[in-house]
């Protein structure tokens, strides 16, 4: 049995990172969907921790992109601006050279497809509508696309029978049999944004072909302490608490 930890947007939370880490357990390889930069108050050290786990697999999200690169941040809210222009100043030289070699167009592995936001554009497209999910169908060829990016901890399947899409959401700890041709998101370690604020993950086992949504509870309290003495966006810590 192989176990495949997939974890997304982390945003610098590394409490919630921790708490994912030690209720996952041991596994073989770890997925990293993106999203390490962005939001939190801890960025090196989040950057830090992933760099010692199992075979590390990890994508370039957009708070990665322009936490790194030289582009402007309009297309970000006034708060996220704000937070990734405090993270440019924090981020070690180290860390901005790991941010820099994340990969930035899809990775195929085995019988998954890896992005950040969609099968079409790895790092700025959305998946969050059927709509969206069927049109990205052709953009991937093995039978199943995980993707980060919206913080929905959801599953988009196509129904050849039908020709339809929809949208699953598996309960939590249940392995799912993963049928062809679908999309899986674990949702967010560090922000959800589904209306509950537990941290998100999966476990992925490729020789079952199952996947096994889970939610922690972490120390939202530290974090949001921790967010409001770095002087980020108050906004950051309080969405926290409702998973919003």
């Amino acid at each position: 049995m192989t176990k495949i930890l997939v974890i997304s947007d982390i945003h610098a939370n590394l409490v919630a990172l921790e708490t994912v880490l030690e209720d996952a357990g041991s596994v073989d390889q770890v997925w990293c969907l993106g999203d390490i930069a962005g939001y939190g108050p801890q960025p090196n050290e989040c950057i830090a921790r992933l760099r010692t786990l199992p075979a590390l697999t990890c994508m370039m999200g957009n708070h990665d992109f322009a936490a790194v690169g030289e582009m402007p941040l309009e297309t970000f809210n006034t708060e996220a601006r704000n937070a990734l222009n405090w993270q440019k100043k924090m981020l070690s030289q180290e860390s901005r050279q790991f941010l820099g070699g994340l990969a930035q167009k899809m990775v195929i592995i085995g019988e998954v497809s890896l992005v950040h936001g969609s099968p079409r554009d790895s790092i700025w497209e959305y998946i969050m509508n059927t709509l969206t999910a069927r049109l990205n169908l052709g953009a991937f060829e093995t039978p199943w696309c995980f993707m980060g990016h919206s913080h929905f901890q959801a599953i988009f399947q196509y129904h050849p029978e039908k020709d339809e899409v929809t949208i699953e959401v598996p309960h939590v700890s249940d392995p799912y049999p993963m049928q062809e041709r679908a999309f899986f998101n674990p949702g967010s370690v560090g922000q959800p944004r589904d209306r509950d604020p537990r941290a998100a993950y999966a476990l992925f086992d490729p020789d079952a072909r199952t996947w096994e949504p889970h939610r922690v509870e972490y120390d939202v309290h530290t974090v949001q302490q921790q967010i409001l003495e770095a002087g980020l966006p108050p906004r950051h810590a309080d969405r926290l608490s409702g998973g919003w």
